[in-house]
């Protein structure tokens, strides 16, 4: 079946479509070469049409070790050319197939490249797949629908649950939409978890008299989720604190600085980051459109650790006399390297010194 992404600009770009139905969402780009499905799977693009810049994708097949989520939260995909023959002795089957098992709407045979510079010199934007033969009338009220807000409570845990690991440190997790390697990298460290549902308030989480408290990754604006933000500003020094992505916004915001949008973000698992600490450089895996405004830590009692060394953005905070930190990567990576796996053992020893 043929099909097109339309752009909330005017910018029509064509392909042959797979799994029927049309959809809408913010198109973003990935740089990465392989983790298509955990891209497919991280929460953190829910509501996202996401576009891999990797020209060949689906030939490995797929997997239920390499999904990051209980399901798929994007709205669409894009790709260049989508591999009919894939082979891995881990396969459990096609990309194609699973595409199709969770409904989202494929475009390929498309110019990625076309349309990662069009996000790249005029900013991310909405935009809509729909088949070749789709009525002006549904394309219109497509294009005028207003994409929704606060993805966290779509991503979310429902319920709260236990990874247990006794005799370890108790951590409590706020799941804003955490992947599957997070918690899969503290439990390995032997952490005792707890995930809790981003609604959980400061005095439930501290009820459990945890080692530690883990904020997630997740979707969206961190402005949109004030009520966390003031559930978190109370965990302030209570605990220690360990934030990633959302989290670190979160954090961020917490502490009293500001975010801002990104033009097009950063995604994809090649993204060079200076830890400033150190004054080495990790390739890291990235996922995010908003960033925490420098200007704003003026003032504050931290101190930047990271920056990211493509536009000089903040990549990480530490305060001074509290016993938290964050990252705006992802230390867990899934896909992308190992480089920073260390800070799991640095929240490790902040747990232990608390």
């Amino acid at each position: 079946m043929k099909g097109k992404l339309i752009l909330s600009d005017g910018t029509v770009f064509h392909g042959q479509l797979l799994a029927a139905g049309a959809t809408v969402g913010e198109v973003v780009f990935n740089t990465g070469m392989t983790g298509y499905q955990e891209v497919l799977t991280d929460p953190s693009y829910c509501g996202q049409i996401v576009t891999m810049t990797y020209p060949l994708i689906g030939n490995y097949g797929v997997a239920e070790a390499f999904a990051q989520s209980r399901q798929p939260f994007v709205k669409g995909f894009i790709i260049g050319e989508l591999c009919q023959t894939p082979s891995n002795w881990e396969m459990e089957g096609s990309f194609g197939s699973y595409l199709q098992r969770f409904n989202i709407p494929c475009l390929y045979g498309v110019d990625t490249r076309a349309i990662t510079k069009k996000i790249r010199n005029h900013g991310t934007m909405k935009g809509i797949i729909v088949s070749e033969e789709a009525a002006q009338a549904d394309i219109d009220l497509l294009l005028a629908s207003e994409l929704g807000c606060c993805q966290v409570m779509d991503v979310t845990t429902k319920e709260t649950y236990h990874m247990s690991n006794s005799g370890g440190p108790k951590v409590a997790v706020l799941d804003f939409g955490i992947k599957q390697n997070i918690l899969n990298s503290l439990h390995q460290r032997g952490c005792d978890i707890t995930v809790y549902p981003a609604t959980a308030s400061a005095e439930e989480v501290l009820a459990s008299n945890p080692d530690g408290v883990f904020l997630s990754n997740g979707p969206g604006d961190p402005k949109d989720l004030q009520e966390i933000i003031q559930m978190v500003r109370q965990l302030l020094g209570k605990k220690p604190l360990f934030g990633i992505c959302l989290g670190h916004q979160i954090l961020a915001l917490a502490l009293g600085a500001d975010t801002y949008k990104l033009k097009f973000g950063h995604r994809g698992s090649n993204q060079p980051v200076k830890n400033l600490l150190t004054g080495k450089v990790h390739i890291t895996s990235q996922n995010h459109g908003y960033s925490v405004k420098e200007e704003s830590l003026k003032g504050l009692d931290v101190t930047i650790s990271h920056r990211a060394v493509n536009d000089d953005t903040v990549e990480g905070i530490r305060h001074n006399t509290l016993p938290l930190f964050s990252v705006q990567y992802h230390p867990e990576a899934a896909p992308g390297p190992d480089d920073n796996t260390y800070l799991f053992e640095e929240f490790m020893q902040l747990m232990g010194r608390a």
